[in-house]
């Protein structure tokens, strides 16, 4: 009888089978550490894994900055056991001296650049690298210290454990009661089992001396029957016990959980003594078969981490060969190159929602990207460096339109004036970039010359309410008109009465300041009604709401700085969406032809016409406000 594991390793029943002939029990041994049951027996301490070529994602440690690293690294070391982070350490500590090094060529770069000598440079000392070196000093002490110890309490453990085996082989001699000795016999068990691990060099002797001396009591003390047999049954309900809580991890989601908790069972199993002889075959062969469908579904998983990284692999590959594309662009104007700017950045986004790629071409893959992006980057800089002079004549252009905005920002002349400031800012969107050091200060100068006059203006009609009186009666016959409107069959028709409705509302002029909350609220709740009524697209809906929300913000003086953020949202999420769109029609190409698969693409397909759908609705919301004005 075989048992094959993730490894295709062989259990014979000699080294792993049921309990033999002479009515002990043959222990189960791991040949390997994410075997359960094969030939070899691991370390009672040692943690067992699952393949080694997969790992689960560790700390991601590249985004921090050289004081986070090093704190970070004096953290783990003063809180956590050394032989937990050894993996963190080295991470850290290859980042940390990227790190300096980096900042050391450049401040000789920046010292040749200057004119000074080769030879008259004198490198500089990082504090933090002092800070580092001391740090990793005390963590080689402690992991010296620790390993000393650990070793120190295997070689004590294994005395013990000697000794303990020494004192079983004498029970065998012994001439005194058969209870005492059997009782005496127990608490050596119970010491062995408590007695902590062992040098693993002398783990496979010491189990088989152990057996042994096990099996020469059972064989030649004269136990009474009576008492053997009740020691057989508790084993027997101890490991049925075990196979059904081995069962249960079949219903655990999570692999790599439930392969962890049987290597914990095959340890106590071990430990458990032998059963009756007519039932020891049925239970091995129940707990070996729980175990062989735990490994296999542990097995299936790591495979399919496999095939998901290597389609990360491809969608990372594709994302490099994109970015290195627009790096051989040849680009002639700022605009081009910030329109290739935010593409970078939107690649940068659909970069981290792709998940790992193998172990061995993780690190080289996002090395390439990340390359790439630099020297796309850094062409940019370039670009604008060399195009010094352009930003300024185009700073010297917008302190000129700064100057004519503050001229007519107190202003009384409300038709002219606001003629003259649109013309102004649209001016303003045509002249390039200027230098980024003056760019926010600019365009706040030249925003609040604009906000002041618009300001003034709206307190201006909004204060105006003793000559609104007719306009909030004609508001009021229009709300009282749509409540007692009935769309009908007609769809089409009601839909152009209430867009007849909207360009009404629109062209009676400011109604009373006092009133115009509650009347614009009034008209626009009863409006949205009567669109819901009608039995339209939910994109028509939407579109016809947002006009009414437009309409009643006309009244606002404030409106203005709402909408404008409300159309950057808009912008944004269009950008969002399209950078979305780009990453699913990516994906589909690397979905499997399999029926999941098909099922999957629906999905995405799917995702993707409904993005359409809401980037066309929010064009429209776009379009609208700026044919309203209230963004200018």
């Amino acid at each position: 009888m075989t048992l094959m594991n993730p490894d295709d390793s062989v259990l014979d029943e000699q080294s792993g089978g049921p309990e033999n002939t002479s009515g002990t029990e043959s222990t189960p041994h791991a040949e390997k550490a994410n075997s359960s049951l094969t030939g070899k027996e691991p370390a009672e301490s040692e943690e067992v894994h699952g393949f080694e070529d997969i790992e689960l994602p560790p700390v991601d440690y590249s985004g921090y900055s050289k004081q986070e690293l090093a704190e970070t690294l004096s953290l783990l070391i003063d809180n956590r056991p050394t032989s937990e982070i050894r993996d963190d350490v080295d991470r850290i500590k290859s980042l940390f001296y990227k790190k300096v090094k980096a900042e050391s060529d450049e401040r000789r770069n920046k010292f040749l650049e200057g004119g000074g000598k080769i030879e008259d440079y004198r490198a500089w000392v990082d504090p933090l690298e002092v800070q580092v070196k001391m740090i990793i000093d005390k963590y080689r002490a402690r992991k010296t210290d620790f390993s000393r110890v650990q070793e120190a309490e295997k070689q004590d453990n294994l005395r013990r454990k000697n000794e303990i085996i020494d004192r079983i082989k004498d029970l065998v001699n012994r001439e005194e009661s058969i209870n005492r000795t059997f009782q005496e016999f127990r608490a050596l068990q119970n010491d062995w089992h408590s007695t902590g691990v062992v040098p693993q060099s002398a783990l496979k002797d010491l189990w088989e001396n152990y057996h042994h001396s096990v099996e020469m009591f059972y064989d030649y003390i004269k136990i009474n029957k009576e008492l053997r047999d009740l020691d057989l049954k508790k084993n027997l309900e101890s490991k049925i016990l075990l196979c059904e809580k081995t069962e249960e991890l079949l219903l655990e989601p999570n692999a790599v959980t439930a392969f962890r908790l049987l290597q914990d069972y095959h340890n106590q199993w071990r430990e458990i003594g032998p059963v009756p002889q007519e039932s020891k075959n049925e239970i091995w062969d129940r707990f070996r078969e729980a175990t062989s469908q735990i490994n296999k579904r542990h097995h299936e998983y790591f495979e399919n981490q496999k095939d998901e990284q290597r389609k990360n692999l491809d969608a990372k590959l594709a994302l490099c060969e994109e970015v290195e594309a627009l790096i051989q662009l040849e680009i002639k104007n700022f605009r081009d190159f910030d329109e290739k700017a935010e593409k970078v950045v939107a690649l940068q986004k659909m970069w981290r929602t792709i998940g790992f790629a193998p172990k061995k071409q993780n690190n080289k893959i996002y090395q390439r990207f990340r390359e790439a992006c630099d020297a796309f980057f850094e062409k940019k800089r370039a670009f604008y460096a060399d195009n010094k002079e352009t930003q300024v004549v185009n700073l010297q252009k917008k302190t000129d339109l700064c100057v004519q905005a503050e001229a007519l920002q107190d202003s009384t002349d409300w038709k002219t004036s606001s003629d003259a400031l649109i013309r102004l800012q649209k001016e303003w969107k045509a002249v390039g970039p200027v230098p980024r050091k003056q760019s926010e200060k600019i365009w706040k100068r030249f925003r609040k010359a604009c906000d002041t006059f618009f300001n003034r203006k709206a307190q201006h009609f909004s204060q105006q309410d003793t000559s609104f009186e007719d306009n909030l009666k004609a508001k009021q016959a229009i709300i009282e008109e749509l409540e007692k409107f009935e769309p009908g069959n007609d769809v089409k028709a009601a839909f152009e009465y209430l867009k007849n409705i909207q360009k009404r509302w629109t062209d009676i002029g400011f109604v009373p300041f006092n009133m115009k909350e509650d009347i614009t609220n009034r008209y626009r709740n009863v409006l949205n009604r009567e669109f819901d009524k009608l039995k339209i697209g939910e994109e028509d809906r939407n579109i016809l709401k947002y006009r009414n929300k437009l309409d009643g913000l006309k009244t606002n003086p404030k409106a203005s700085r709402k909408v404008r953020n409300e159309r950057e949202k808009f912008f944004t999420r269009i950008k969002q969406l399209e950078g979305d769109i780009v990453l699913w029609e990516n994906n589909i190409g690397f979905f499997a032809k399999s029926a999941n698969a098909d099922t999957m693409i629906r999905e995405v397909e799917e995702k993707i016409e409904n993005a359409k759908k809401l980037i066309k609705t929010l064009e429209e919301k776009v379009r609208m406000i700026d044919q309203s004005g209230l963004d200018d």
